[in-house]
């Protein structure tokens, strides 16, 4: 498709893709980010990424005004051998989200009182983990690629990394 994209009548840009595959199952446009709270672990949360597919490919969908934080750094994680597990800490003020771009991997989180396991395994579904949550990520399938963003850069200071720790740290004071 050349030229100029196409409009619709209430202004969206569509380029390829109708303007009707940029919504999600509930049809959600590409800017509403769908969002759960049942993981019932402090204010951890799912988020649903609107997602379009057709038979050139699937796309998946996020803007970063959207985001819970905006992400001032990302890395990846892949090549997890098997029975190798991840994270195992939690951060003073770092925000993260986790997204499983390929695969799959089990996300444990805690926040003290609560712990869920979340099983991440499609690339339009992201796991938010705010700050003071013990985070765990293990059962990596052998194709597994995992997107982090987080809320701050590299800071090795920021890192609760023995559980009793963070138990005390999260516990009330009373």
């Amino acid at each position: 498709m050349g030229g100029r994209p196409r409009v619709t009548s209430d202004g969206e840009v569509v380029n390829r893709y109708r303007a009707t595959d940029m919504r999600d199952a509930a049809g959600h446009r590409q800017s509403d980010l769908g969002q759960s709270d049942l993981v019932g672990v402090g204010k951890v949360r799912l988020i649903e990424f609107p997602r379009a597919e057709e038979s050139r490919g699937s796309l998946v969908v996020g803007e970063f005004a959207s985001l819970p934080f905006m992400p001032r750094r990302f890395f990846s994680v892949y090549g997890v051998p098997p029975g190798s597990v991840r994270g195992e800490h939690a951060h003073y003020e770092c925000e993260q989200l986790l997204v499983a771009l390929h695969g799959s991997v089990r996300c444990t989180v805690d926040d003290g009182a609560n712990r869920r396991e979340i099983v991440l395994d499609s690339p339009s579904a992201a796991l938010y983990v705010p700050a003071r949550i013990w985070g765990i990520q293990d059962d990596f399938t052998a194709d597994a690629a995992l997107l982090v963003l987080a809320s701050l850069p590299y800071d090795s200071g920021d890192y609760v990394n023995s559980y009793d720790d963070f138990v005390q740290l999260v516990r009330p004071q009373g």
